[in-house]
């Protein structure tokens, strides 16, 4: 299409989108304050409530709770993404031994990373993990 023929774009609308985009933010902004002094404001003697267990309790499960959310997915995720692949570089595995003594190897290291193990699977971290939430 010819640059003359194209239709020119008017600038009104997208004044009117900026002008509501700036009260909008600026009723956020109102709205924020007003809640924040709302939740500062002190309570009166009648209004305190007594039952300060309870509330620590729910917030301790809130707590608690929302962690579990967080935590609990990552315990269960693949530590070595290549595991059970032709071109996983851990499951290359070199071993010796000395005389009659018993053989070492990497294997006792790496096998269970390149078995596709979790975090919550693993020998050492895995005890660690049963402390998190999830």
């Amino acid at each position: 299409m010819p640059s003359h023929a194209r239709p020119k774009p008017s600038r009104i609308p997208r004044t009117l989108l900026r002008a509501g985009l700036v009260i909008s933010a600026a009723g956020a902004a109102i709205a924020a304050g007003g809640a924040a002094t709302a939740s500062a404001a002190p309570a009166s003697a009648t209004e305190r409530s007594t039952d300060s267990g309870a509330t620590a309790s729910a917030l301790t499960g809130a707590l608690l709770h929302s962690a579990a959310g967080g935590v609990g997915p990552v315990k269960n995720l693949k530590v070595d993404p290549l595991a059970n692949t032709s071109v996983d570089p851990l499951a290359n595995a070199v071993g010796t031994q000395i005389a009659d003594f018993k053989p070492v190897g990497t294997t006792m290291v790496t096998g269970p990373l390149s078995s596709g193990s979790t975090l919550r699977t693993l020998p050492l971290v895995g005890t660690v993990t049963r402390v998190l939430p999830g």
